[in-house]
């Protein structure tokens, strides 16, 4: 449905681009589910910062800058939490 709103506006916003991106991480998540190969737990992560860069990106300037912090940190934190996932599951 996006890809045809898209379509019929004659135009792309950073935030379509943004939106596809989450759409193309869902669709990986769910490809490496089945196919049974890697964490299926990192890709989830993948997603929630992708969401959180969007949020920032789009809202960048409406906003205060403690929140700006905080989600930067949330960022951090979910990147931090992928590379121990990842490093635990070669083990």
């Amino acid at each position: 449905m996006e890809l045809v709103r898209v379509y019929e506006a004659r135009s792309v916003s950073l935030a379509d681009i943004l939106l596809m991106f989450l759409y193309l991480e869902v669709i990986g998540m769910i490809a490496v589910f089945y196919r049974g190969r890697g964490s299926p737990f990192v890709y989830p992560i993948f997603i929630a910062i992708t969401a959180l860069a969007r949020l920032i990106v789009l809202q960048g300037k409406d906003m205060a800058p403690q929140n700006l912090v905080y989600e930067a940190g949330a960022i951090l934190l979910l990147a931090v939490a992928a590379v121990v996932v990842v490093r635990a599951g070669k083990t």
